[in-house]
Parts: C-alpha cells; sequence; structure tokens
C-alpha cells in the first residue's frame, strides 16, 4: 500500500532558532524546494531518500513525548563528540547494541531525534 516515507515533520516555535540546530548542529542542508527563503516558517532538508522537515504552525506543537526520526550516522563516534562539543541535549547517551549504535537528542524545542548507525 505504501513505497516510502515522504517526509518526517518536526514542530517548532522559533524557525530562526530552529535552522541554527538543524543546520549549524546538525549540518542539515535545506533542500531548493523549501528552503526557508523569503521568511518561510518551512524548511525542509532532504537526507537520503528521506526528508526532514522544521516548521511553526499554530495547528502543531512540539512535544518530548511525540514521535522521533532516526537520522543515520556515516560515522558515530565523530557525530556524538561534534553534538557533545555543541552543547547539545543528550536524553539516551550513546549506547551500543547487537545491531547498532544510537544516542536521543532533544532540539530547541525538546523534539527528540535519534542518531543511529547500523552495524553491518
Amino acid at each position: 500500500m505504501f513505497k516510502n516515507i515522504a517526509f518526517t515533520v518536526y514542530a517548532v516555535t522559533n524557525i530562526k532558532r530552529s535552522r541554527a540546530f538543524y543546520e549549524g548542529v546538525l549540518g542539515l542542508k535545506p533542500n531548493s524546494e523549501f528552503d526557508g527563503s523569503n521568511n518561510s516558517p518551512w524548511v525542509e532538508y532532504n537526507i537520503g531518500e528521506g526528508t526532514i522537515s522544521i516548521g511553526c504552525s499554530p495547528d502543531w506543537k512540539p512535544s518530548p513525548d511525540g514521535a522521533v526520526a532516526a537520522l543515520e550516522a556515516n560515522d558515530f563516534d565523530l557525530v556524538i563528540a561534534h553534538l557533545k562539543k555543541n552543547n547539545v541535549v543528550f536524553k539516551v547517551e550513546p549506547s551500543v547494541y547487537p545491531t547498532c549504535s544510537m544516542a536521543v537528542i532533544e532540539d530547541p524545542d525538546k523534539n527528540k531525534v535519534l542518531i543511529h548507525k547500523k552495524k553491518v
């Protein structure tokens, strides 16, 4: 019935602050279709075949209890070191499991983002 996840959206309260986190700390690049130009309250970031979006809307509220997107890291240890250097809040410290390594961080609105590295 479905072939892919089109995109995941995180509700944010301050697009400028959130862009500083998603672009400045996580290093994501806005796509050319929804790049936040003209002070748009919506920005999309393509990652592989998926897309993460952030946006301000009175209909959506940030929540520390909401869904979590998992970002697959090229180099897990390098990403974790970068996040710690930037004083990112860890909800779940980096952990190693039989099939993967992962950690859970918070964005400025306390939305959770999972950092993941699948073992080969």
